[in-house]
């Protein structure tokens, strides 16, 4: 993702194996490239994004933080 890029998705539309794998793909990385920067290899991110393995929230935190990523949680009104 080149600077001034604004990009969003809905978490509600999207598999947990997905958020990885978009947020990889928004840095613009290989898996090894991305794995290396957040200490995990590239065979533990190929295992996130096929849902073979789980990550934490605190991984999620890390990476989000490190790519100046925001997350946003919204309720919607009934």
């Amino acid at each position: 993702m080149t600077g001034g890029e604004y990009m969003k998705f809905r978490l509600n539309d999207y598999e947990t194996k997905d958020v990885m794998r978009i947020l990889r793909e928004w840095t613009e990385l290989d898996r090894k490239e991305f794995g290396k920067s957040i200490s995990r290899s590239a065979k533990s991110i190929k295992s996130y994004e096929n849902g073979e393995r789980n990550y934490t929230v605190q991984l999620l935190k890390d990476i989000i933080k490190k790519y100046n990523i925001t997350v946003v949680f919204e309720k919607n009104k009934k």
